[in-house]
């Protein structure tokens, strides 16, 4: 069975920086990379600098070089905040949903090449919780 691996290709559109606006906690974010760089913020200027910015590598950029701001819980509480982001994303996009229930039972893997935490990382041992998340997801969607 082959593996559903998403960072470019067919599989983009699981990624955070693809371009699918989500409403998440009554505001609307031009991708869910925007949403989850700002959840990491308290400060509402750095909120909207991040929400304003043009794409989501600038939106990740701008919450790298604020990085010393970051909420004290931040890693405690970033894999409920991204959960709950990939959730609205995928309950307000049908496309996602169907693109979703077409992986099957397959692994959904981010195929980073650099991120051990949320992808599959440069030795390919990587935690993928992003990928866990969807799959998360998808199961429930199948249960329902």
């Amino acid at each position: 069975m082959d593996k559903i691996l998403f960072y470019e290709g067919p599989w983009y559109f699981l990624s955070n920086f693809s371009s699918f606006m989500v409403k998440w906690r009554g505001v609307d974010w031009v991708t869910s990379e925007h949403a989850y760089q700002a959840a990491k913020f308290d400060d509402p200027i750095i909120i909207e600098e991040i929400k304003n910015a043009r794409s989501a590598h600038d939106a990740r950029k701008i919450a790298h070089l604020h990085e010393h701001g970051k909420v004290t819980t931040w890693h405690e509480i970033k894999l409920k905040i991204m959960e709950e982001i990939v959730r609205a994303k995928l309950e307000q996009h049908s496309y996602i949903h169907r693109k979703l229930l077409e992986t099957g039972d397959r692994e959904i893997i981010e195929d980073s090449p650099t991120d051990s935490f949320w992808g599959r990382g440069p030795d390919w041992k990587g935690e993928n919780h992003l990928g866990k998340i969807w799959m998360d997801l998808r199961k429930e969607l199948k249960q329902q």
